[in-house]
């Protein structure tokens, strides 16, 4: 933000620091009044015809962005991408262990990549692969939507599950 000193505009729209206009005014004249009142001149919109200036507390105006600022980052959600591997060959009480995994991370709020790894000739038999991923996605759709369909990438055939947003 441009400040005191730092505005290079001409001619300002004025505004106190109690909200009210003051017309269009010279910077050094705007300068004087802020300079009369103890506070700073602040360019609020400097792409207007003439730009915006503002007088108030430029150090308390800032300390309240950042506040601001920082009351939002503690508000956001961090969805962090959490992978589960798979085999084609997967036995039914490994798939369970797995899908149980998956679930605890759809239920934390982080998406899931399920991922199968095709080793030597099994990546002939695509399809098992498919199958397996898609079971997956079955015995989670209570707790998660489908954000990409299987799909092969090398020798590996993944799928990613996005948690369901309740309302």
């Amino acid at each position: 933000m441009m400040v005191n000193e730092g505005i290079r505009a001409r001619e300002l729209r004025l505004v106190d620091h109690n909200g009210e206009q003051l017309g269009v005014k010279s910077r050094h004249e705007a300068l004087e009044i802020a300079a009369r009142v103890n506070l700073d001149l602040v360019l609020v919109a400097p792409n207007a015809k003439p730009p915006v200036a503002r007088i108030m507390d430029y150090g308390k105006h800032r300390f309240e962005q950042q506040k601001k600022e920082k009351e939002a980052r503690k508000n956001q959600k961090v969805i962090n991408l959490k992978e589960v591997r798979l085999s084609p060959t997967i036995d039914e009480h490994d798939f369970n262990t797995k899908l149980r995994n998956g679930r605890k991370f759809l239920e934390k709020g982080d998406k899931v990549k399920a991922s199968i790894r095709f080793k030597g000739r099994a990546i002939t038999h695509k399809e098992i692969g498919q199958r397996v991923l898609n079971r997956f996605a079955e015995e989670c759709n209570d707790v998660a939507t489908i954000e990409s369909r299987p799909k092969m990438d090398g020798r590996s055939m993944f799928l990613v599950l996005a948690p369901k947003i309740e309302k």
